[in-house]
């Protein structure tokens, strides 16, 4: 089994696609004629990323939600430098154990994307 997309609820829909679009090098595709605005946004020929409108309210924590969204990319040190070139805030979470570095940042919106990189940590 895999996951075949997410589906983001944003208030900041513009703001959100051209984040999503320099992050992680997506592109808008193709996407059925629904009866609300949104995006299909593609790595190769997949959609992996849906984006639609919300209405911008907290989320209760109360509730079950999902708290984030993971991507596997590789380049651990060529995507940092990418971030501080674009001042783009994130934070650092280095797991020796599992070979894995993480970078998580947030889109315009405040929804929390983790980049997890599977590398050798020196």
């Amino acid at each position: 089994m895999e996951i075949d997309h997410v589906t983001l609820r944003t208030a900041d829909l513009e703001g959100t696609r051209t984040f999503l679009e320099a992050l992680l090098g997506l592109e808008p595709g193709f996407r059925p004629d629904f009866p609300f605005p949104g995006y299909w946004l593609y790595r190769d020929r997949d959609p992996i990323v849906h984006l639609i409108p919300g209405g911008g309210s907290p989320v209760d924590r109360a509730a079950e939600t999902i708290d984030h969204v993971a991507f596997r990319l590789d380049g651990y040190d060529a995507f940092r430098a990418r971030l501080d070139t674009a001042s783009i805030a994130y934070s650092t979470m280095d797991l020796p154990e599992l070979g894995e570095r993480r970078l998580f940042v947030r889109t315009p919106g405040g929804i929390l994307i983790e980049l997890v990189f599977r590398t050798a940590i020196v």
